[in-house]
C-alpha cells in the first residue's frame, strides 16, 4: 500500500526560483505557438474560409480559456505543490483518480518530447545539407541533448527558453510585417475538400491550444504558485488567442484558399524575412520539447512521492533541485519512441490524455463550486457552470479529434484507476468526493422529508442491536439478507456504564472502529454505531427514537431472543413501547445446532388476522431474494378448526397471494378434537423449516412475563425462529 504523502516535502529546495513570466507564461506560450501555428493555420483558413476559421479558433480558445479559469480557481484554493495538474486533481478527487490521470499525463509529456523533436528534425531537413544524415539518429541525439539539459538543471533550460522565445517572437513579427503591399479580398465561405468537414478541421487545429498547463507542471519551482499559475495561464491563453486570430485574418487577406491548402510553407512567402519562419518552426518544436522534458519528470516525481509508482523515481542523484531519476526515465521513453519512428498512431492519443486532464480540471472546479465545500475558498472565483461547460468542451473535442484514441485513453485511465483501487491507495487529504456525497445526501434528505410517504416506497431501515457483530453473527447475517430489500442497516453497540468513564477511555470510538472493520471485512453494506448508556433498556428506547434523520428513521429493530427470563421480560417491555412508537420489532431465536439449515425452506405462520402477516410475508420475500437463499420455498401456513373449511381458506389465501404477486405456497392445517395444542402443532409442522416466522401480540404490562414464557415454551423445540411484531400503520405489500 502506498504511503501517505500529504505531509511530504514535494518541492525540494528548488522551490521559489521562478516567477510568473519565466515559470508559467513563457513555457505555455512556447508550447501553444507550436508546429500547428506555423504549418497548419493557413490550411485551416484555406479549408474553412475566414468566418469558419475564426469560429474554430475562437471556439478552441474558449474551451482553453474556460479550462484556464478552472485551473486558476483550483490553484487559488490550495497550496499547490509539485506535480501541477496531477497534484490538484489528486487532492480534489482522490488519489485513485489522480493516479489514473497522472500516469497517462506523464507518459504523454514524455512521448511529447519525442513527438516535438521528430517535428523539429523534419523541419531541419528542409535544408539540403541535412539529407546526408539519418533523421532518426538526429532526433535521438537531440533528445539526449535535451535530457542532459534537464539533468543539469531547470535553470539552464529556463535561460534557453528566453532565447527560443525571442526567435519565436521574431518569426511571428516577420510574418505580420510581410505582405503589407499585397492585400487581397478574403474568402469568407468554406471550401472543404472531399472528406473534410468543419469538425475535421476543428479536430486538426484544437491540439494547438492544449499546452496551457505546461507552466502549471512547474509548480514546485515557482516562487508563488497561487499567484503565478492563474496570472501566467490566463495571460498566455489570451496572448496566444490574439496571435492565432490575427494570423487567421492575415492568411485570409494574403493568399487564396488554394494556396493555403496546398502550400504548407505559405507563411514563408508572406513573411518579410522568410528565413525567420524556418527558425521559428525550429524554435516552436524545440520549445515544446523543452517544456515537456521539464514538466514530465516533475509530474512523475509527484506521483512517486504519493507511492503510486516506485519511490526510487524521486531520487535526485546528487542534485539539490532536479528529479534526476525521473529525468532519466523520461529521456529513455523519448529516445525509445524516436527509435520506433512513426508517431501517427501515438500523436492523437497524446492529445486525448492532455484533453482528459483538462477535462478533469474543469470537472474538479465545477464540482467543487457546485458542492460548495467550506474548504473550497478560491481567491479566483469562477461560477461552476463555466467550469462544467469547459469539461463538456474538452470531452466533446476528444471524440471529434479521434474517437478510437479517445476510447483507448479512457480504457487506460480506468484500468489504472481500478488497479489503484485494488491496491487501496489512500491519502489523508480531504477530497471533493465526500463533499459530493454530502451535498447529494443533504438534497435527498430534504426532498425525502417533504415527500408524502407511501407504502410502495417502504424499505427496511433496520437498527440491529448486535453489540460487536462477530459475537452475534447470526444477527449480522439476517440483517445482510434483509438489506437485499435496498434498505439501510445499522449495527449498534450499547456500552452500559458511566458516560464520563467510558467516553474518556475512547471505548465508544474503538467500538465503532471494530464494527466498521467487521463490516468492511465481510464487504457488507451497513453502518456502524456505538453509544454509552446507563442501562440497556432505557438506552435502547432512546436510541430507537433518536436514530435517523429526514424520513430515514429506523422502522425496524432487530435483537437476539434473550436466554434469560428477566431478559425476555425486558424485551416485552421494549416491544410494547417500540410498537407505540411505530417501530416494528424482530427477535431472532437462533438454534446454534441447526443454524439456518440448508436455507431451502421458510415457513410463515398466519392467523388470518392482525397486522403481522404482511410484514412477515414481505420479510420472507426479501430474504429469498438474497443469493444465500436462492431457490428457497416460502410456505404460508395456517391452522383452522375442522377439515370442512380447508378449500375455502386455501382459495382465499391463493387469491391473497396472487393479489400481492408473491410466489408463496399456501398450506392449510386443520385441527381435530384429538389434535395437540396450537403451540405444539406449530412446533411439529415447523421442524423441517430452515427459518420460521411467527407474529407476536403486544402484551399488557401485567402479562409481560407470562406472554414471554408462552413464546419461549412454543419456540424452544423449534429450529431458528424470527419473531415479528409489525407496527407500521399502512399496507406494506400494496396491490398495484
Amino acid at each position: 500500500m502506498p504511503k501517505n504523502s500529504a505531509n511530504h516535502n514535494l518541492t525540494g529546495s528548488g522551490r521559489g526560483r521562478f516567477r510568473t513570466f519565466a515559470g508559467v507564461f513563457t513555457p505555455n506560450v512556447l508550447t501553444i505557438l507550436g508546429i500547428i501555428f506555423f504549418l497548419r493555420s493557413g490550411w485551416v483558413v484555406g479549408q474553412a474560409g475566414l468566418i469558419n476559421a475564426l469560429f474554430i479558433v475562437i471556439l478552441a480558445n474558449v474551451i482553453s480559456f474556460l479550462t484556464g479559469l478552472s485551473l486558476a480557481s483550483i490553484a487559488t484554493s490550495m497550496n499547490v505543490k509539485a506535480g501541477g495538474t496531477y497534484y490538484m486533481i489528486s487532492r480534489s478527487l482522490g488519489l485513485e483518480i489522480g493516479g489514473a490521470i497522472g500516469i497517462p499525463l506523464f507518459l504523454s509529456q514524455a512521448i511529447s518530447v519525442a513527438f516535438y523533436i521528430i517535428g523539429f528534425t523534419e523541419a531541419l531537413f528542409f535544408l539540403d545539407y541535412f539529407h546526408q544524415f539519418d533523421p532518426i539518429l538526429i532526433a535521438a541525439a537531440v533528445v539526449l541533448i535535451f535530457g542532459v539539459i534537464a539533468f543539469v538543471g531547470a535553470d539552464i533550460a529556463f535561460k534557453l527558453q528566453f532565447v527560443v522565445l525571442a526567435i519565436l517572437m521574431a518569426a511571428i513579427a516577420s510574418f505580420f510585417l510581410g505582405g503589407w503591399n499585397s492585400f487581397i479580398s478574403p474568402v469568407l465561405a468554406s471550401n472543404y475538400e472531399p472528406g473534410i468537414t468543419f469538425w475535421v478541421v476543428f479536430a486538426i487545429f484544437f491540439p494547438a491550444v492544449t499546452g496551457i498547463a505546461v507552466g502549471t507542471s512547474m509548480s514546485a519551482d515557482l516562487k508563488d504558485p497561487e499567484r503565478s499559475i492563474p496570472k501566467g495561464t490566463i495571460a498566455s491563453i489570451l496572448f496566444t488567442a490574439v496571435v492565432y486570430i490575427a494570423a487567421v485574418i492575415w492568411f485570409a487577406t494574403h493568399a487564396t484558399p488554394e494556396q493555403l491548402v496546398t502550400n504548407t510553407f505559405i507563411m514563408q512567402e508572406i513573411a518579410l524575412w522568410p528565413e525567420l519562419i524556418l527558425l521559428g518552426i525550429w524554435a516552436a518544436t524545440l520549445s515544446s520539447a523543452l517544456g515537456s522534458i521539464l514538466a514530465a519528470p516533475r509530474t512523475l516525481e509527484a506521483i512517486a512521492l504519493d507511492g503510486i509508482v516506485p519511490r526510487r523515481l524521486t531520487a535526485k542523484l546528487g542534485s539539490a533541485t532536479e528529479p534526476r531519476a525521473a529525468v532519466l526515465l523520461t529521456t529513455f521513453i523519448a529516445v525509445s519512441v524516436v527509435l520506433m519512428g512513426d508517431l501517427n498512431f501515438v500523436a492523437p492519443i497524446i492529445s486525448m490524455f492532455f484533453l482528459n486532464t483538462y477535462g478533469m480540471i474543469n470537472l474538479v472546479a465545477g464540482i467543487e463550486g457546485m458542492v460548495a465545500n467550506p474548504s473550497f475558498r478560491p481567491r479566483f472565483k469562477v461560477h461552476w457552470s463555466l467550469s462544467l461547460t469547459g469539461a463538456f468542451g474538452c470531452y466533446a473535442a476528444m471524440f471529434l479529434i479521434n474517437p478510437i484514441a479517445t476510447i483507448l485513453a479512457i480504457i487506460l485511465t480506468y484500468s489504472i484507476y481500478f488497479g489503484l483501487k485494488r491496491r487501496a491507495t489512500r491519502g489523508n487529504w480531504g477530497d471533493v468526493r465526500s463533499g459530493i456525497w454530502f451535498t447529494l445526501a443533504r438534497w435527498a434528505l430534504i426532498r425525502l422529508e417533504a415527500e408524502r410517504w407511501h407504502a410502495k416506497n417502504w424499505r427496511p431501515n433496520l437498527l440491529v442491536f448486535t453489540g460487536q457483530p462477530h459475537n452475534r453473527q447470526q444477527l449480522a447475517e439476517l440483517a445482510e439478507w434483509l438489506s437485499r430489500g435496498q434498505g439501510i442497516v445499522t449495527f449498534f453497540q450499547l456500552l452500559v456504564g458511566d458516560v464520563n468513564t467510558l467516553a474518556g477511555h475512547g471505548l465508544r470510538t474503538t467500538a465503532r472502529k471494530q464494527i466498521r472493520s467487521y463490516i468492511q471485512n465481510r464487504q457488507m453494506v451497513a453502518f456502524a454505531q456505538a453509544e454509552v448508556v446507563d442501562n440497556f433498556e432505557t438506552g435502547a428506547l432512546t436510541v430507537a427514537q433518536a436514530h435517523g434523520i429526514g424520513g430515514l428513521e429506523a422502522n425496524m429493530l432487530l435483537l437476539g431472543w434473550s436466554r434469560t427470563l428477566e431478559g425476555r421480560r425486558g424485551q416485552m417491555r421494549l416491544m410494547r413501547v417500540w410498537s407505540h412508537l411505530n417501530k416494528s420489532v424482530l427477535f431472532l431465536k437462533y438454534d446454534p445446532a441447526r443454524g439456518f439449515g440448508q436455507r431451502k425452506t421458510i415457513s410463515v405462520w398466519w392467523r388470518g388476522r392482525g397486522p403481522n402477516a404482511e410484514l412477515m410475508l414481505l420479510l420472507a420475500h426479501v430474504i429469498r431474494q438474497h443469493p444465500a437463499w436462492e431457490g428457497a420455498r416460502i410456505r404460508l401456513k395456517r391452522i383452522i378448526n375442522g377439515e370442512e373449511g380447508v378449500e375455502a381458506t386455501r382459495a382465499h389465501m391463493v387469491a391473497l397471494l396472487r393479489k400481492y404477486r408473491l410466489n408463496i405456497e399456501p398450506e392449510i392445517i386443520f385441527r381435530t378434537s384429538s389434535s395437540p395444542p396450537i403451540p405444539a402443532m406449530i412446533a411439529e409442522w415447523s421442524k423441517d423449516s430452515d427459518l420460521t416466522l411467527l407474529g407476536m401480540n403486544v402484551p399488557d404490562n401485567q402479562v409481560n412475563s407470562f406472554y414471554a414464557e408462552q413464546i419461549e415454551a412454543m419456540i424452544q423445540p423449534m429450529g431458528t425462529v424470527l419473531l415479528v411484531r409489525n407496527a407500521q400503520p399502512d399496507e406494506l405489500l400494496g396491490q398495484d
